[in-house]
């Protein structure tokens, strides 16, 4: 028996979910023909350019969970790329907003215009329920996330580039709540590359409290508690 879907169980539109499904496909597809070589040094940027590299869609489906029932209403995503994981950030918030009242956003950071331009696509195919959510900030995240966030972000997605990872941490921090959380992919398969962020984020004092969930190649979720 597969496993549940939770935005069929929760009467999301089938477009939006047939259109998850064609492009977690096409994810999986285009990195079953990359290799280790490909995430290496210099050429990092240039082969990845193009490429999906999206969350998987068991890892997304738990993101989408995890961010209704903290009822998050203000998520960053570092790392939007196609814009495939951000769709199921918007749904939660919308579903969120829907329940409670208020506004919220979901504001994602992609580097490459290109990648950004495609993405866009895919949120007007989905319609307003994820469009008109999502506030995407095309360019260097150092830059474009240093003003005009949200009084409080519930939520941090962090699916970019590892040396990234704790800068952007680093930038949303200020804007927690107790209780916001954060989830970083890849975390067992690449932790010597995130030395940095587990040292920050597993210090004593840092505030935080972690958990490595054992999805392919790990995911880790980080709470907000300061004392």
């Amino acid at each position: 028996m597969s496993p549940p879907n939770p935005l069929v169980s929760d009467n999301v539109a089938s477009h939006i979910v047939s259109l998850l499904d064609r492009l977690h496909e096409a994810s999986l597809n285009q990195e079953s023909g990359l290799t280790k070589a490909d995430y290496e040094g210099s050429v990092i940027h240039s082969n990845m350019k193009d490429k999906f590299i999206a969350l998987e869609q068991d890892k997304c489906h738990f993101v989408y969970q995890l961010a209704k029932a903290i009822g998050a209403k203000n998520i960053v995503e570092a790392g939007t790329s196609y814009g495939v994981s951000t769709i199921y950030l918007a749904l939660a918030v919308a579903a969120n907003i829907k329940a409670t009242g208020g506004t919220g956003t979901v504001i994602g950071t992609e580097h490459e215009a290109e990648k950004a331009a495609k993405a866009r696509e895919h949120w007007d195919e989905c319609g307003d329920v994820v469009s008109k959510v999502v506030d995407l900030r095309v360019g260097d995240l150092r830059e474009t996330l240093k003003e005009a966030l949200p009084d409080t972000i519930d939520f941090l997605l962090l699916d970019i580039w590892t040396p990234m990872a704790l800068p952007t941490l680093k930038l949303v921090q200020p804007k927690f709540r107790p209780g916001s959380v954060v989830i970083a992919d890849n975390t067992i398969g690449s932790a010597a590359e995130y030395k940095e962020l587990f040292d920050y984020i597993r210090a004593p004092d840092s505030g935080f409290t972690n958990i490595t969930l054992p999805y392919h190649k790990g995911l880790e979720m980080s709470v907000y508690s300061p004392k």
